[in-house]
């Protein structure tokens, strides 16, 4: 009864704010569009469809703009119109009761918060989807922020991913122009994060990984995670300080350096994308804090991502190779990668590259835009075959975020000139004698640990057992293959026997 009340009130909100117009966009006759208008000449639309699909998110509550959050990110499925509009989305969920906030503490951590804390601030200072924020101060006057799931969560979120996914397999099954933006497939990757997002000590766990990559930085600082008070629902953190990296004029009372911020921010992302493998893939200004030395601080650790050396090799040819115009050089990355099919036409594939990207050189280089540089690209690639990679459109929006940031606080920001050690840097680890030093040492304790045994090795093979053993094991399968042979022989014979007699009854 519940599932068919939630989603009787979905078709409600879609009739309502007129998202049956949006799969019916995709048929090229227009019939079934005319059809419907027909059939609905009652009804008045008068905001454009992107934000009629924002405010149908809104009314359908937390997870659904989650979920409309996620879409935001995915702009090699989504027209510009929405994708922007998507974007404007934000968690303006009404927190819940102190008292269920203060019993799932002491459910989880098995104590009273009484006896846990020092203080514990009843009124959540951020509340959100997943869960809201409470400040506290530990034993010894340590100042904290405890993170608290909403209680019962599992059980909505497992209905209404139900829901979506069914919805998705109708739009596949009633419109093929859908399938081509993976609508299943985009609900999969949603639920992935959202389940990743209810585990609070895999966000424990980035933020600890994220403070270590980044230790004696003076340009990001992770809160330090407390974990005697942390559980799967509890996350025990250090209270951090700061301001709002969106509230600028509070920024510029404070004297904050907008410039140095600004590289820093560039900077970040490419150490964490280029030396750890590991990045902040949720950069929102609702999860940046900015200390008074004009350094940055980075909260809330749901939604990581990290790639492998073929990740960055890609990443680092495609952009030295752009922005070199070896269009050429960026179609074979695509086809090295793996990630277009081998068979594909590299002079096609690179004309294609040329035709989108060449237009964006008659700006000067610091207009040009990273992140939509690198979706074009995503784009373009999708026409020969290219398979979306989850990784990527995660470090495309973290990308986005970046560079809209960084030019919010300097407009002059020329994001190449930052980035261009890092890309350098990496390729020559990865080739000539830096990559062979490299390897070497990461083969090392392998080597070392090998090395000893080497002799011992060799002198069990030149062994006469061993020597017997292996003859003996020979002629075994030497056995075996002519026992084999004369078996398909028998058979041939018979099968030739079987055909003449076939042929001498039919004369006869």
């Amino acid at each position: 009864m519940l599932r068919l009340s939630r989603l009787l009130t979905i078709l409600w909100v879609a009739y309502r704010f007129g998202l049956d117009e949006f799969p019916l966009a995709a048929d090229p006759s227009g019939r079934a569009q005319r059809i419907v208008s027909r059939l609905l000449f009652f009804r008045r639309l008068d905001q454009p469809r992107a934000v009629r699909l924002r405010e149908a998110l809104e009314t359908l509550g937390p997870i659904f703009v989650k979920f409309g959050q996620m879409l935001s990110t995915r702009r090699d499925l989504l027209p510009a119109d929405i994708a922007d509009e998507l974007e404007k989305l934000q968690d303006r969920v009404p927190p819940f009761a102190s008292d269920l906030a203060v019993a799932e503490v002491e459910r989880s951590l098995g104590r009273p918060v009484t006896e846990l804390f020092d203080a514990f601030d009843r009124e959540p200072v951020a509340s959100a989807s997943i869960a809201q924020v409470h400040f506290a101060t530990l034993p010894g006057g340590i100042e904290a922020a405890v993170k608290i799931l909403r209680p019962n969560m599992l059980p909505v979120i497992t209905h209404d991913l139900e829901l979506l996914d069914a919805g998705a397999w109708l739009l596949e099954r009633a419109w093929e122009e859908s399938r081509r933006f993976k609508p299943r497939e985009v609900v999969r990757e949603f639920a992935g994060i959202l389940h990743d997002e209810l585990d609070l000590m895999r966000e424990a766990a980035n933020a600890s990984q994220l403070r270590r990559n980044f230790a004696g930085s003076d340009q990001l600082l992770v809160p330090e995670v407390y974990w005697d008070y942390c559980t799967t629902n509890v996350m025990t953190m250090e209270r951090m300080r700061g301001l709002r990296i969106s509230d600028m004029d509070r920024l510029r009372e404070a004297g904050v350096d907008f410039k140095k911020l600004s590289k820093d921010g560039v900077e970040i992302f490419f150490k964490q994308v280029f030396r750890d493998s590991f990045f902040h893939a949720d950069m929102h200004p609702g999860n940046i804090l900015v200390s008074p030395a004009s350094v940055y601080i980075s909260l809330d650790f749901g939604i990581m991502g990290s790639l492998n050396d073929v990740d960055k090799d890609y990443l680092a040819k495609n952009f030295i190779a752009f922005f070199n115009r070896d269009y050429r050089g960026v179609a074979q990355a695509h086809v090295d990668a793996g990630w277009v099919p081998p068979g594909t036409r590299i002079d096609a594939f690179e004309s294609a590259i040329r035709a989108v990207c060449e237009p964006i050189f008659n700006r000067p280089f610091g207009e040009i835009e990273f992140g939509r540089v690198l979706l074009r690209l995503f784009q373009t690639a999708r026409r020969f075959g290219y398979e979306v990679q989850p990784q990527l459109v995660l470090l495309q929006k973290t990308l986005l975020n970046v560079e809209a940031l960084g030019r919010t606080l300097d407009p002059q920001l020329d994001l190449w000139t930052t980035a261009k050690p890092y890309l350098e840097r990496w390729m020559s680890e990865q080739v000539g004698l830096r990559g062979l030093a490299r390897n070497l040492r990461q083969e090392a304790p392998a080597w070392a640990a090998l090395l000893p045994q080497l002799p011992r090795l060799v002198h069990e093979a030149l062994s006469p057992t061993r020597q017997a053993a292996l003859t003996a094991r020979l002629d075994e399968l030497l056995a075996a293959e002519r026992t084999r042979n004369r078996r398909l022989t028998l058979v041939a014979i018979l099968l030739a026997l079987q055909l003449a007699l076939t042929a001498f009854i039919l004369v006869s």
